[in-house]
C-alpha cells in the first residue's frame, strides 16, 4: 500500500511538470492576443446570468501575461453595482504545521478610484495596501463596523494554469499555481456559510477564466492532475467566446 505522503508527492510532482510545460505554452502568447480574449471574455461575462445575478463578486486581477486580464471585468462589475472584492494575501493568524503559512482573504473595493490607486506588487498585479484593509469589509474579517463576519459571496472567478474536463466524471479540474490559495479561501467560505446556514439557499458559483491555450481539450494534451482538496469549477469562460460547464449539469444557467 502507498503511503499518503507518497502520493501526494507524486502527484505535486505531476502537477509541477504540467506547470512548466503551461509556462512554455504561454510565454508564446502574444500580448495582442492576451488582450484580444480577455476583450471576448469580458463581453461573455456581461451577458452571463450567473454573472449578472451576483450582487458581490469576487475577480482575481492579473499578472501581466499569461492569462485574462480582469482591469475590463472589475471596471464593469463596479459600475454594474456590484460590491467587488479582490484578493489580499497574509500571514495565517492561526498558523499550524497542517496549515499554510499564508492564507488569502478577499476584501472589498470602495470604488472604482481606490481600484485604480492599487499599486502592483512585485508579479505586477494591483495589489491592496495593507494598511487599508481595516477600512474594508473582508470575507473573514470581523466583527466590525462593516459586518465582515456576516459577509459572503456569490460569484469568484478563479484564475488557473491550465484547465480540462475529467473524461469519467465530467467536472471541469483546475491546475493553479501551486499554493492552494483559492483552494483553501472556498473551503473556509463554504464552512462560513454553513455556519450562517447560507450554504444550501445560496451556494457560491466558482466560474474560470482562461485564455484557449490554457484549456487543455486535446487527446495528445496532458490531464490536468486533482487531489482531494482541489476544487471543482462550476464553468469556464474561455477566450474565444465558449462557456464550458461539467457535462452532467443542465446548460440552461448560460
Amino acid at each position: 500500500m502507498v503511503e499518503p505522503q507518497f502520493e501526494m508527492a507524486s502527484l505535486n510532482a505531476v502537477k509541477q511538470q504540467l506547470r512548466l510545460t503551461m509556462k512554455h505554452k504561454l510565454g508564446a502568447v502574444s500580448r495582442e492576443s492576451v488582450l484580444a480574449q480577455s476583450a471576448i471574455v469580458t463581453n461573455t461575462l456581461r451577458n452571463f446570468k450567473p454573472y449578472q445575478n451576483a450582487k458581490r463578486v469576487s475577480v482575481f486581477l492579473s499578472m501581466p501575461t499569461g492569462e485574462i486580464q480582469t482591469d475590463g471585468i472589475v471596471k464593469h462589475a463596479l459600475e454594474s453595482g456590484k460590491e467587488v472584492f479582490i484578493p489580499y494575501l497574509h500571514k495565517n493568524p492561526s498558523p499550524s504545521p497542517d496549515l499554510p503559512q499564508r492564507v488569502m482573504d478577499m476584501v472589498r473595493l470602495k470604488n472604482l478610484a481606490d481600484y485604480e490607486s492599487l499599486k502592483p506588487d512585485r508579479w505586477g498585479i494591483p495589489s491592496v495596501d495593507p494598511a487599508t484593509v481595516h477600512e474594508r469589509q473582508r470575507i473573514f474579517g470581523g466583527p466590525d463596523a462593516h459586518h465582515s463576519e456576516k459577509a459572503l459571496l456569490d460569484l469568484i472567478l478563479v484564475p488557473g494554469v491550465a484547465f480540462d474536463i475529467d473524461s469519467k466524471s465530467g467536472a471541469i479540474r483546475r491546475l493553479g499555481h501551486g499554493k492552494g490559495f483559492y483552494d483553501y479561501f472556498i473551503k473556509r467560505h463554504n464552512e462560513k456559510a454553513v455556519s450562517l446556514g447560507e450554504q444550501e439557499s445560496s451556494p457560491v458559483l466558482l466560474y474560470g477564466l482562461a485564455l484557449t491555450e490554457q484549456f487543455l481539450s486535446s487527446p495528445h494534451d496532458a490531464a490536468v492532475p486533482v487531489g482531494p482538496l482541489d476544487q471543482p469549477l462550476d464553468g469556464l469562460l474561455l477566450g474565444n467566446g465558449d462557456i464550458i460547464i461539467p457535462t452532467h449539469q443542465n446548460k440552461t444557467e448560460c
